[in-house]
């Protein structure tokens, strides 16, 4: 195994796991670009760093760190000397002293977004039919409701916890703006994007490409991969 050929780490964000990422990885896959997508407990922000950080340590070489929604907070909190370049699709990048609902709530919120509590257990649930309506719209009704059916809760602990220096302004970034979500405003992901200094690419796409605009993801995260990699 190369030590000096650069892979990817993949963070999913809030309702979602690693397999929300699968589209993505094949992609790479073809263009010889090894993935992984981290496996993220969605119980505090801090256990989250954790356990991407984990995944961080098997990684000999380069990392391109890729993170959705929710885990673009998570990705920006790391501190893995590997990590080469940071990747934002649809995500949230709070600021040092900000948290994730800082950002999340700062902008306007769709008329078909969720509403959002957390049960009695502390836990935050996407509603079933939010996942056609507005998690993912692009996507088929199939995919919707795979998504539906493996979400995974995120805890309100995630969101209430104030970030330290963000990695982004130590690093390179690229931001994938979703001109069509309906969970995080795409003005406010502009706004983020902009004070970061990231490559800004906007595309028509909904709140989780990933799935729904699969190439589209894919070719950021190969144009950051081919950006940092030695020549």
């Amino acid at each position: 195994m190369s030590q000096d050929k650069t892979r990817v780490v993949l963070a999913h964000g809030a309702w979602a796991d690693g397999s929300s990422w699968r589209k993505v990885i094949e992609r790479l896959d073809r263009e010889g670009i090894e993935a992984v997508a981290a496996a993220l407990p969605l119980t505090s922000l801090a256990d989250d760093m954790a356990a991407l950080d984990r995944t961080l340590e098997r990684i000999e070489g380069p990392v391109v760190l890729a993170g959705h929604a929710y885990a673009g907070a998570v990705i920006g909190a790391t501190r893995a000397a590997n990590v080469a370049a940071l990747v934002y699709v649809a995500a949230l990048a709070p600021d040092e002293g900000e948290t994730v609902a800082d950002v999340f709530y700062r902008g306007k919120t769709h008329e078909q977004a969720p509403q959002l509590a957390p049960d009695r257990h502390g836990w935050i649930w996407l509603p079933h039919e939010a996942f056609a309506a507005a998690f993912a719209q692009h996507a088929s009704p199939q995919e919707a409701a795979v998504l539906a059916a493996i979400q995974r809760p995120i805890a309100a602990a995630c969101i209430g916890e104030a970030v330290g220096r963000p990695l982004w302004r130590d690093r390179p970034a690229w931001f994938l703006i979703a001109n069509e979500d309906r969970m995080i405003d795409p003005a406010t992901q502009r706004f983020m994007a902009n004070r970061m200094h990231a490559q800004i690419r906007a595309h028509d796409v909904d709140h989780t490409p990933g799935v729904s605009a699969p190439d589209v993801v894919a070719n950021l995260i190969l144009e950051a991969v081919h950006a940092v990699s030695p020549r």
